[in-house]
């Protein structure tokens, strides 16, 4: 019987899912843990070790990703439904864990919270399955060269959850002032956000440079790691690195760091949760200065 787990999302959403994968390992010790989710982050979850093989699929507009799998258990990791679960049933499971959804012709006595961190929902979810997880599964083993180098990752999935990049060009000047060295990180995509930081600042910039093994090695050598919320956030606290996160429009009880609370810092200026899919910056996130950043920066911890 192979263990098909759903979760097609990005970085920060697979990092959250992690403990929810290991309490599954541990229900199911005998049996192939599959990872139904999206490239390349399920592939490198695969290399360390998580789960044991991976169907890559990209969104839930795909086939079924259980089809070809012959008998298999299906998890969903990925939403509430009805979508997914009506994706994992066409793949013709032997027994579907997920959480109630009548739309989908699916009960189950585990529902959806709205106002419960990420990780704790799925970790609820497995738990309730008989899995036995919590937040301390959150950690990776990353090998890193200590560095002293403060990275500045300025981007994120959506214009929402982007700080303004004159602001980030303040930040990464008073640290150079500072005698800090400072990179630059981020994807293929976000090399022209990155330019305009790098170019009147001449910090050193690695937008574009490094695969995912590279990132992560990168991000458990470094000091400190400021960004907003996005995936790389997520990184740094699987991998104990201290971290400056900046959150708006999404308040950071849903998504901030869930374990080592003293290594990071969350910077949140909002009252109530706000669009996280918009094309403006959150005005919550607007809200939080460059003073506040640097005074978190400088901060004992």
């Amino acid at each position: 019987m192979t263990i098909l787990v759903l979760r097609a999302l990005g970085l920060g959403d697979a990092l959250t899912g992690v403990p929810a994968l290991r309490g599954l390992k541990r229900r199911y010790p005998e049996h192939p843990l599959v990872l139904a989710g999206t490239e390349p982050v399920a592939s490198w979850l695969r290399r360390l070790g998580v789960v044991d093989e991976v169907v890559p699929t990209p969104g839930l507009a795909g086939p079924p990703p259980g089809s070809a799998l012959g008998p298999h258990l299906a998890v969903n990791l990925h939403g509430r439904g009805p979508q997914s679960h009506r994706l994992l049933l066409d793949g013709g499971p032997d027994e579907l864990i997920a959480l109630d959804c009548p739309e989908a012709g699916y009960r189950s006595t585990t529902v959806w919270r709205g106002d419960e961190h990420e990780v704790d929902r799925w970790c609820r979810l497995v738990r309730d399955a008989g899995g036995d997880c919590s937040p301390e599964d959150l950690r990776l083993d990353i090998p890193s060269v200590s560095t002293d180098v403060v990275l500045v990752h300025p981007g994120a999935a959506s214009t929402a959850r982007q700080w303004p990049p004159e602001r980030w060009v303040a930040v990464v000047s008073q640290l150079q002032r500072a005698g800090r060295r400072v990179m630059l990180t981020g994807g293929p995509h976000e090399r022209e956000l990155c330019g305009l930081i790098s170019k009147p600042t001449g910090c050193e910039d690695a937008s574009g440079r490094y695969d995912l093994d590279e990132l992560a090695r990168v991000v458990a050598g470094a000091a400190l790691l400021i960004s907003g919320d996005t995936g790389v956030a997520h990184l740094a606290t699987a991998v104990g690195t201290r971290s400056v996160t900046l959150f708006g429009p999404t308040p950071p009880r849903w998504w901030g760091p869930a374990i080592d609370r003293e290594l990071h810092t969350v910077l949140y200026r909002g009252t109530e949760p706000g669009d996280p899919h918009a094309d403006q910056p959150d005005e919550a996130l607007l809200r939080i200065s460059v003073d506040d950043v640097l005074a978190a920066v400088t901060a004992p911890g």
